[in-house]
């Protein structure tokens, strides 16, 4: 072969990623390599392992956002060097997030002459951790002023995400965490009212349990906590979980009393990257008035230039995630939120019909709109437990990209296992469908091949599939 033709065979060699000397060779996995690499192939072998990822739109498990508009990409991308906690060279994002703040001050019904305070957070753990130490250092401060012992706070709750077990273990706080009972699978106010004594903190009901997805009883838990306090004195504030719920009872159940229209409750958090509809991560923790965030926990910073106040947790972080929420508010408006949500909430109560109409499974909360978020859980019934367990079931629809959970539920309701689904922003009526088809096809497999040895959940914990 001529030189010049053997040149232009190496060239196209070249062009090709796949047909390179680097991909030739597998990459460094745990070392760092001694040398550069063309930018082409490392992104072909970075994405290539990506593939081996989960399909986040199938991920029936999460409750973040898995779909955003076009222009919701564009904004992440114009923010990726923005940095948020440096106010004084982005003021506007500053600006941007100072405004968020005021929305869902509003949104959220603040007292019109409070001085409501507030923060964006990398998402609601975040915030929840920040609500919960405003909560004890209030509660530190009364009771040093009154010379009593402050060495054993306390915090109530329902049956709660992990965020708060890390609160009460990392900063001291014993959890009073009200266990499931029968079928109460949510805090009441009896049950609160039990665990009440001067050394609590705080009662911080969620709306939107993880386990089962229902909304808890806010309004009456505060009734309660009025008449404890009407008659022992005993004067306990509250803050929400409003994780999910934050961003879906304003919308679409607008006459739920939840919010800042409790006196008791002194402050609220909500996760913006789940049905506030962001990108992951961003959340928000707003206080009912300035003087409900302790000031030993604001920081002044200057070094950044300009004197700037600093009170969450995370520092350097971008700026994306919260340009667009605002872009979200702007673009939604309470219609367009109240649209998105009750799309979602209908395509829940639609695959609750649907998958109860299937035979094997006895729906629990089935999304209705004002009782809990746009989800659905269910459990096995007992006759066919002898078959497959709800841990086999998802391990089947796993086999076609479906991640819909089987998880055994917290104390004292250990024996029961049951499956959820989240249904998000972008699960259209169709994909649901699929769902189902996939979900009959499972079923017809177990009739015919019944499982021998039935699936634990240490198994369906592992990484087997």
């Amino acid at each position: 072969m001529p030189l010049h033709e053997k040149e232009s065979v190496r060239e196209s060699l070249a062009d090709d990623v796949y047909a390179s000397s680097d991909l030739a060779v597998g990459m460094p996995k745990y070392k760092m390599p001694e040398h550069e690499h063309d930018p082409r192939h490392v992104y072909t072998v970075v994405r290539d392992e990506l593939m081996l990822d989960g399909n986040a739109r199938q991920n029936f498990a999460t409750f973040c956002q898995t779909w955003a508009e076009p222009e919701v990409r564009t904004l992440m991308n114009d923010c990726m060097d923005k940095n948020m906690i440096d106010k004084d060279e982005y003021p506007q994002c500053a600006e941007i997030e100072s405004r968020c703040v005021h929305m869902l001050s509003d949104l959220w019904n603040s007292p019109a002459a409070a001085n409501t305070l507030g923060c964006s957070t990398t998402g609601s753990s975040e915030a929840a951790m920040l609500s919960g130490m405003a909560m004890k250092w209030r509660w530190r401060a009364k009771r040093k002023a009154a010379g009593q012992p402050i060495d054993k706070p306390n915090m109530i709750c329902g049956p709660v995400q992990i965020c708060w077990h890390k609160f009460a273990r990392y900063w001291d706080v014993e959890l009073r965490e009200i266990p499931m009972e029968h079928d109460r699978f949510i805090m009441s106010p009896e049950e609160v009212l039990k665990r009440c004594d001067e050394n609590t903190i705080g009662v911080v009901p969620t709306l939107g349990v993880t386990f089962t997805c229902q909304y808890e009883p806010v309004a009456e838990v505060a009734a309660a906590l009025d008449q404890l306090q009407s008659q022992t004195g005993l004067d306990i504030p509250m803050h929400v979980d409003g994780a999910s719920g934050g961003f879906l009872a304003p919308f679409c159940s607008p006459d739920l009393v939840w919010d800042f229209r409790i006196p008791r409750i002194k402050s609220i958090n909500a996760s913006g990257h789940k049905f506030g509809l962001s990108p992951l991560g961003v959340g928000w923790v707003i206080w009912r008035e300035k003087q409900d965030l302790p000031e030993d926990l604001v920081f002044h910073v200057n070094y950044l230039g300009g004197d700037m106040i600093d009170f969450a947790l995370n520092f350097s972080r971008p700026g994306g995630s919260i340009v667009s929420q605002y872009y979200n508010f702007l673009r939604l408006g309470k219609e367009g939120y109240r649209k998105v949500h009750t799309a979602c909430y209908e395509t829940a109560q639609f695959l609750a019909r649907e998958i109860e109409k299937l035979g094997p499974f006895e729906i629990l909360y089935g999304g209705e709109i004002d009782k809990g978020i746009p989800a659905l859980c269910w459990k096995l019934k007992d006759e066919y437990a002898e078959n497959y367990t709800l841990y086999d079931f998802a391990d089947k629809l796993r086999a076609r990209g479906w991640q819909v959970p089987a998880y055994s539920m917290p104390a004292n309701r250990q024996d029961l296992v049951i499956q959820r689904i989240l249904v998000r922003h972008g699960v259209s009526r169709d994909l649901a469908g699929l769902l189902l088809d996939d979900m009959k096809r499972a079923i017809d497999f177990f009739e015919k091949h019944p499982v021998h040895a039935l699936m634990t959940a240490d198994e369906a914990s592992g990484f087997h599939h």
